[in-house]
């Protein structure tokens, strides 16, 4: 057993007081239910937890000081025995148990330690197990399920998305992480969704927002055009005179299952484009009928603009 001040990082001149503080925070931060299967984490509290034993005790702390207990609390030579335990509720080297000081502090600390034989196994949660899975807009629109592939020996999940789970949210599969230990229950698997951004559609809340290029024959005499949705094509009727900017709504072909009453909307705005390269015949018959049909189009902006 090393010194019980260097184990508890304290001076040989601390009080009792800040002895018992240190033990604390070793305790909750090297507490074995806290570090499952860690050993490495079980010794050192196991010593901690033996050092507090010593210098906790204000009598045994007087005779270690003395010289006539060494470390595990064992009388020197000399010292009532030769080599023999000592007396009281210290730690017990060949027991490996904890008794005296660190026994109460302990409980009072985490209320599940037994009297005079060791630390109880307490019933403890898995370790959660954290995934990502990239879902395609129409996925996430819509909902879906995908099958998810875990580490350990191939096995299989199939994982339900929701209707309408949006970009950076998380699925919780309750008892598909680690088993826990002492019959505690087992983890937890967290699934982080990634929506993937689309080319064409935008959500804005339960709402999917597209812009849709109209000719200019189709904005001037109106036309039924082709609207691409997360549930396939559907033709849309563009009113004669429709300008960029005019916002048709198809009803219930945004965000939620299909079948859902309170499903969100498909908002299409109207773009007019022109032809990629110049149409001269074009140019001259818009020459011809702008002379006789000008109209300001920036009139709303007024003339002090």
């Amino acid at each position: 057993m090393k010194d019980p001040y260097h184990v508890l990082g304290v001076t040989k001149n601390a009080s009792q007081t800040e002895i018992k503080s240190a033990y604390r925070k070793l305790a909750k931060k090297l507490h074995p239910d806290a570090n499952a299967g860690n050993e490495n984490i079980a010794e050192k509290f196991k010593e901690v937890s033996g050092a507090y034993n010593i210098i906790g005790d204000e009598k045994l702390r007087g005779k270690f000081d003395r010289g006539e207990i060494d470390a595990n609390g064992q009388e020197k030579y000399g010292f009532g025995g030769a080599g023999g335990p000592r007396a009281g509720g210290g730690f017990n080297q060949a027991g490996g148990g904890f008794g005296g000081g660190a026994d109460d502090l302990f409980s009072e600390i985490f209320g599940n330690f037994r009297r005079g034989g060791g630390q109880r196994p307490q019933a403890t949660k898995g370790r959660d197990k954290s995934f990502a899975i990239e879902v395609s807009f129409k996925e996430a629109s819509l909902g879906g399920t995908r099958r998810l592939t875990l580490g350990e020996g191939g096995k299989t999940l199939d994982v339900k998305i929701p209707a309408g789970i949006s970009d950076g949210k998380q699925i919780r599969l309750k008892g598909q992480g680690d088993a826990g230990s002492a019959g505690g229950p087992a983890g937890d698997i967290l699934i982080n969704i990634k929506v993937k951004t689309d080319a064409v559609f935008v959500r804005d809340g339960n709402n999917i927002l597209l812009e849709l290029p109209i000719s200019l024959s189709e904005a001037v005499l109106g036309a039924k055009v082709q609207v691409p949705t997360v549930d396939g094509t559907v033709n849309l009727k563009v009113p004669a005179g429709s300008n960029t900017g005019s916002t048709l709504r198809l009803k219930g072909k945004g965000i939620g299952k299909k079948e859902a009453k309170d499903r969100g909307d498909q908002f299409v705005k109207l773009k007019v484009v022109l032809p990629d390269e110049q149409d001269e015949e074009l140019q001259e018959w818009v020459s011809n009928w702008s002379k006789d049909h000008d109209y300001d189009p920036r009139s709303k902006f007024g003339k002090n603009s």
